[in-house]
């Protein structure tokens, strides 16, 4: 395993952690989602860390899932992939059950999987240059990593399911209209903003801030949630849907879902009439 691939750095009782596989945009392969246990493991054990800003490196949070790695996995069934799938799931039950603030810093995209870590912090800040997308159905997949719990908590079960069907992509602003991150600022700020922020979290009553965490949080609905969803992408998983996208996704073809932009609607069917 890359030793390099969560960085982490301690500024006093603050923590950073810094996702660092830029070679495939820090996609969430299965080392990097090891290693990101180990860390945040450690991290809830360090009574010194009082905070923690989650970033990506090289001006990127998250492309999502290693769909590479995905594909050359040799998944015998269903079942061998929920096994998988509920097994991978140790980095974000460490990081939604953390009992430290979690503020992420998202300077460029964040989609899928990465998507659904943005979603586990507390607070969220962005950059100009951030972009989200649910983009699961486009590869004929379910959201996963918590998404269906995370999600719908923040901006209402409509507008959730909008994101999840469409799969469509959404910059910074809307990401504030949505309640998605809290404030966008210039790229050059982000890190310094998230540190300042997290540090004002070293002089606040430990005990206060994980009990407010652990008093907005629905353990029992997030546990439901994963189980549901390892269910629920075993079956997509082995969809033909889902192995045609995955080879158009690896060959760099286009991919057959697209959702039809607000100011083009000719694919319509009224269009055609």
């Amino acid at each position: 395993m890359n030793p390099s691939l969560v960085g982490f750095q301690c500024y006093g009782g603050v923590a950073l952690m810094t996702l660092n596989s830029p070679h495939n945009r820090n996609a969430l392969g299965p080392d990097l989602k090891r290693q990101f246990s180990e860390v945040v493991l450690s991290l809830c054990a360090d009574e010194s860390i009082r905070a923690v800003v989650l970033t990506g490196a090289e001006g990127v949070f998250s492309a999502g899932g290693d769909l590479r790695a995905i594909a050359e996995g040799r998944w015998r069934d269903g079942a061998q992939w929920r096994d998988y799938v509920h097994q991978s799931y140790q980095w974000v039950r460490a990081l939604v059950r953390m009992d430290k603030p979690l503020i992420a810093a998202i300077d460029g995209v964040a989609f899928g999987a990465g998507f659904s870590l943005a979603l586990a912090a507390d607070i969220m800040l962005v950059s100009p240059r951030a972009r989200f997308c649910m983009s699961f159905l486009k590869l004929g997949l379910v959201p996963d990593c918590g998404a269906t719990y995370l999600l719908p908590r923040v901006v209402g079960v409509q507008r959730a399911r909008e994101l999840m069907l469409s799969a469509r992509e959404f910059d910074a602003q809307e990401a504030v209209r949505l309640n998605v991150a809290l404030e966008v600022v210039p790229a050059d700020q982000l890190l310094p903003r998230a540190l300042a922020m997290a540090a004002t979290f070293t002089k606040a009553s430990a005990l206060s801030v994980s009990l407010v965490k652990r008093l907005t949080e629905d353990a029992g609905a997030f546990e439901r949630a994963l189980d549901a969803e390892a269910n629920a992408q075993s079956l997509a998983f082995l969809s033909a849907a889902h192995q045609r996208s995955l080879d158009q996704f690896l060959s760099k073809q286009p991919l057959d879902f697209v959702w039809p932009d607000r100011l083009n609607c000719s694919d319509s069917p009224s269009a055609r009439t």
